[in-house]
């Protein structure tokens, strides 16, 4: 019976094999494992703070791994996050100049050294860095939201398909999915508890994130990737890229997809230059084929409540769900608790979802698909973008046949993204009743 490494071994190299012709035939397959070689080879594609911090958490999840090679658009970003890592963990990541990758293509570049790769750039280009992975055969990690408009979505939706046909280990970062509080209410929502979920309420209303400021030496590209949380092509609006949290949690409990949303939104607080094109608020309302409608709201307000959190009512009782706070009780309808979950002594879920994705890898399992939940999830929240937007109902059947296509038609320093400022250096915002997103 062969030991644990070397069936690892072999699943590492039948999902390089099965990559097949699709792999690029000028790179050597350097994460192919090495005979006598029990280390897992890790790669990080995107090296800003939620990279980071993915890379940490794989670094503490117990595995044998190495960070072989790091891919960032910028080399101030790549640099700072190395030194970061080196300074905690100088034996597991040592990476040689020559892997460090620099640029668009970068990622084309430190694929072929590993054997897992960790997706964690801004949104918008997860649609081909996960189509990549898959194609190399590459066990993954990718942070969420998975895409930012509907051709994104359709293309990760493609890539699961082929991710499992490969066996590969795919988790997404919607890490309440990994929360110990969440799945024992869920657990227990299963069991029927609370009977079917009629309606629920799901939140992310916060003071909002940071702002850079333009600098006069930067292409508009550079100046928009550097801001990337508020433009659409590259973080698809908080309702997509923040909000996606609470929106998975509601297709979760309801183990549906909405067929329709309908909502409102707009700018009211975060209204200059240096908030870009997106709304600082959305409410919109998401509609089950069951009749169920679970509402959803995001904001960015500050100096106003803030509120991170879910509740759903069942036809027998309901349910509170607090990621902050791992807290999850559930009543039934006399008020009588069913279940309360202690908000204490949990595993962190971020520590939570590497600890299990290294733990398959390592003993050679095919455990995770999470890419098709997380790109229909993704998909809810650009929905809803488009509801708030246009001001329309939009149904699930119509978006998925959008082919609007956010991207430039080419990524280079010099080239020019589809959304440009005015004279005024605003740039140009929704309009409800006007605009046209389908």
């Amino acid at each position: 019976m062969k030991s644990k490494n070397e069936q690892r071994r072999d699943f590492l190299k039948t999902s390089v094999m099965l990559a097949g012709g699709a792999m690029l035939s000028n790179i050597p397959l350097v994460g192919a494992y090495a005979a006598g070689d029990d280390v897992i080879k890790v790669a990080l594609i995107g090296c800003g703070g939620r990279g980071t911090g993915a890379a940490f958490d794989a670094l503490a999840s117990g595995a044998n791994i190495r960070f072989v090679a790091m891919a960032d658009a910028f080399k101030d970003r790549l640099d700072e996050s190395y030194t970061k890592l080196k300074e905690r963990h100088a034996d597991k990541v040592d990476i040689p100049e020559d892997h460090k990758f620099i640029g668009f293509d970068a990622y084309l570049k430190a694929m072929p050294l590993a054997d897992v790769v960790i997706l964690a750039t801004p949104p918008g280009f997860r649609p081909i860095h996960f189509e990549e992975a898959v194609k190399q055969g590459k066990q993954i990690f990718m942070e969420k939201p998975v895409a930012t408009d509907i051709p994104g979505v359709r293309k990760v939706l493609a890539a699961a398909q082929e991710a499992k046909r490969k066996k590969l280990n795919v988790v997404v970062g919607l890490q309440r999915r990994y929360q110990s509080s969440y799945r024992e209410a869920l657990k227990r929502i299963q069991e029927g508890a609370i009977g079917d979920i009629v309606s629920g309420q799901v939140y992310w209303n916060s003071g909002g994130v940071w702002v850079r400021p333009r600098k006069p030496e930067q292409t508009e590209m550079e100046y928009q990737m550097r801001n990337w949380y508020y433009f659409n092509w590259l973080c698809g609006d908080h309702i997509v890229e923040q909000h996606v949290h609470n929106i998975d949690v509601a297709n979760w409990i309801k183990d549906a997809y909405p067929v329709s949303i309908q909502g409102t939104g707009s700018r009211a607080w975060r209204t200059g230059k240096d908030y870009g094109e997106i709304y600082d608020n959305h409410a919109v309302e998401l509609t089950y084929a069951d009749g169920a409608v679970i509402y959803s709201q995001c904001r960015h307000f500050e100096g106003t409540s803030n509120r991170v959190d879910e509740s759903f009512q069942g036809s027998k009782g309901r349910v509170y769900l607090g990621a902050g706070s791992n807290k999850a009780t559930l009543w039934d309808h006399k008020g009588g608790v069913l279940y309360d979950h202690p908000g204490k002594g949990n595993v962190n879920p971020y520590q939570q979802e590497h600890i299990e994705f290294y733990d398959a890898v390592s003993k050679g399992e095919y455990k995770f698909d999470n890419a098709e939940y997380g790109a229909k999830s993704t998909m809810t929240g650009i929905i809803g973008r488009l509801a708030t937007y246009s001001g329309q109902v939009i149904k699930w059947e119509d978006a998925l046949a959008s082919n609007v296509d956010l991207h430039p038609e080419r990524y280079a320093w010099d080239a020019d993204p589809k959304i440009l400022p005015g004279t005024d250096g605003l740039y140009p915002v929704a309009v409800p009743g006007q605009t046209k997103v389908l």
